[in-house]
């Protein structure tokens, strides 16, 4: 029978000794030192004393009984030295009865209390015995250390939070105040739960210091760590998240200047310098890669396409080399640019800039007066760029310049062949986004059809085109380009090119990169590899490195095997700097749509979704998706009016609606 004794159980983690009133079998009635009576199961009590009283008795009698019984337990339990108990039986490999612990540390007169005050010392310890069933087994050595490790990381942790969260109050606030020295370890918190959310590797920790500061949103998160300065406003946080090398470090700045001021070597170039060399490019180019040149020889066409000669300055295996391959192409963003070299090296000695003597890896092509090729032949060389020419500048002067006007020729010529041979034209203007000084955001489409742009595109496909059948038929190791012929060839009897390019593009099979050659069926050519940028691009980089080491010695510098390597640790990296590139300029043009949510923007129908339309905004080539609306029944290609209903840059976010024109 319980009733009238002492009866211990733990409760929210704390031990409540109670005394019983009534044992009614299933449960015992009891009074708590605090005067609150409880009803609980005999599951529950932990500890049951042998002695007891006449609860009859008057209740500030009982509460005193208990109140003795509560000081007593606690003044025997604080003369429990858990540790030194341990170190006694430590090596026992079974649970012990407490009532045998007592024992063992007070002797063999012990009381209720003696019990209690045990069994309080071992629980509240913890560390050196686990109780199972009211009995308890020594923990080994090991384990011992595992939770005196535990709970110094716990404590740890606590302090962190606690100060972290007490800092970013008053940062809040817009305090100043000295930052605790877990600064960096809350900063790393703060910057993995705004890059990766619930997936942010110590996202529990984090949520816990963001619910102490009261922040319930990401973007709140991100709005202190720009006023904290460690991320800019607009922030690229795909470049975090990947891991991008951003600057070049000490070491890699000083390789690149040491080779930069290496001394032009012209061993086993042809000197090419009686050609009249110029290149085309943007008016903010730094880096130039190809140039060209065109003459007549004994009623031939001369055509040369010059690649600067990377290969011949950046070492495989070299720091630089390394740095490249991991980082295997140049970045432009809006408002940034990463280069894949450094601009000591991609804008100076390997820039083919005007007025300057540079080492390149020549094209000379043959043609006859219908732009057909008679022959072909690649050389290591020395060329004399006489002038970097503009796009626009081109454009405007083509009429007036015969050697632009026979390249233009040359290039409608170079088109119409690779078209007769199942060429797709799936050229659309790109958008160019720039942010101004004071934040506004300018966007435009440039056309890639002009005069200008067409002869560099044709002669960088010829160039990649010669060099893939070259390495083919001189069976030198490359990593080719090819692309299966689409699951179907559209018209465009219907006359809307814009439609017949997306939807077309929705019939190609992925582009693959391969160490067998084949064709590339949207280009319309029987092989095809990239070599024309390789200040720009690591893989071009690569297959240079072979032609040239095959015209040196006529042996590539890489093997199959290693090329295949060399692919595999690449195309991963090359699919997330696609994916940067691609999420940066959907942020800069939301956010563009967000400083204008005011106007309406022409768009057309792509597709029919369940609920939705997909359609593409006109001005700026950019897919979106629109609820539908009862009663309007749009068929592919219909124009309409939209307007922004909600945006935002940070998290991806675009939702349209219908609008009715508007002068804007």
């Amino acid at each position: 029978m319980g009733q009238g004794r002492i009866i211990e159980y733990i409760e929210q983690g704390k031990f409540v000794c109670s005394l019983c009133l009534q044992d009614k079998g299933n449960k015992f009635h009891l009074l708590t030192c605090s005067n609150r009576e409880v009803n609980i199961s005999p599951k529950r009590a932990l500890l049951i004393s042998n002695n007891s009283i006449d609860v009859s008795r008057p209740r500030e009698e009982l509460l005193e009984y208990l109140r003795e019984a509560e000081t007593t337990r606690n003044e025997l339990k604080n003369q429990v030295n858990v540790k030194e108990l341990w170190e006694l039986i430590k090596d026992e490999k079974e649970f012990l009865d407490h009532k045998y612990l007592a024992e063992l540390w007070f002797g063999e007169d012990i009381t209720d209390h003696h019990l209690s005050g045990l069994v309080r010392a071992l629980f509240e310890d913890r560390l050196y015995f686990k109780l199972k069933d009211g009995k308890f087994l020594p923990n080994t050595q090991e384990r011992v250390e595992q939770i005196i490790k535990q709970r110094e990381e716990e404590a740890l942790r606590e302090k962190r939070l606690s100060e972290g969260s007490e800092w970013l109050k008053k940062i809040r606030q817009g305090n100043e105040v000295e930052a605790p020295s877990c600064k960096d370890y809350i900063i790393e918190l703060l910057v993995q739960v705004a890059l990766y959310g619930t997936d942010a590797p110590r996202y529990q920790e984090a949520k816990e210091l963001l619910a102490r500061c009261g922040i319930s949103q990401v973007s709140q998160v991100r709005d202190i760590l720009v006023a904290l300065g460690v991320w800019e406003k607009d922030e690229n946080v795909d470049l975090i998240r990947f891991g991008i090398q951003t600057e070049f470090t000490p070491e890699e700045q000083e390789e690149s200047r040491r080779l930069a001021a290496l001394k032009l070597d012209t061993n086993g170039a042809e000197d090419l310098t009686d050609l009249e060399v110029f290149t085309i490019d943007g008016p903010l180019t730094k880096d130039f890669d190809d140039a060209i040149s065109i003459k007549r020889i004994n009623g031939r066409i001369e055509l040369g396409i010059h690649i600067t000669d990377v290969a011949s300055v950046l070492d495989p295996g070299s720091l630089l080399d390394k740095t490249a391959a991991s980082k295997p192409s140049s970045l432009y963003l809006p408002r940034r640019q990463i280069p894949m070299i450094p601009p000591d090296l991609s804008e100076n000695i390997l820039s083919l800039r005007s007025d300057t003597e540079r080492r390149a890896v020549s094209l000379l092509c043959y043609l006859d007066e219908h732009g057909n090729l008679m022959d072909y032949r690649f050389t290591l060389s020395l060329i004399q760029i006489r002038e970097n020419l503009v796009y626009s500048d081109v454009n405007g002067s083509i009429e007036r310049n015969d050697t632009l006007k026979e390249l233009y020729r040359l290039s409608k010529i170079f088109r119409r062949q690779r078209s007769e041979k199942g060429a797709l034209n799936l050229t659309l203007p790109e958008l160019q986004i720039a942010v101004n000084e004071d934040g506004t955001i300018s966007t435009w489409l440039i056309d890639q059809n002009t005069p200008s742009r067409m002869i560099v595109a044709e002669l960088m496909i010829l160039y990649n085109w010669l060099a893939g059948k070259f390495c083919r038929d001189n069976q030198i190791p490359a990593l080719y380009r090819t692309q299966a012929e689409p699951s179907e060839r559209l018209t465009e009897d219907y006359g809307n090119h814009l439609l017949y390019v997306f939807q077309q593009r929705r019939k190609l099979h992925p582009l693959l990169i391969d160490t067998s050659p084949g064709p590339h069926s949207g280009l319309g050519l029987d092989v095809y590899t990239q070599v024309s940028s390789p200040i720009r691009r690591y893989l071009d980089l690569v297959i240079q490195r072979q032609i040239r080491n095959f015209l040196l010695d006529k042996r590539p510098l890489y093997n199959d095997e290693q090329l295949e390597e060399i692919r595999l640790s690449v195309e991963p990296l090359m699919r997330d700097f696609a994916i940067i590139k691609r999420n940066r300029i959907r942020y800069w043009l939301l956010k563009f749509l967000s400083q204008n949510q005011e106007k309406t923007y022409r768009a057309m129908v792509l597709d029919e979704l369940k609920t939705k339309y997909r359609i593409i905004l006109t001005d700026f080539l950019f897919q979106a998706e629109i609820k539908k609306e009862e009663g309007l029944l749009l068929m592919p290609g219909a124009e309409v009016w939209v307007k922004v209903k909600k945006v935002d840059p940070w998290e991806g976010i675009l939702q349209l609606e219908f609008s009715s024109p508007k002068t804007t």
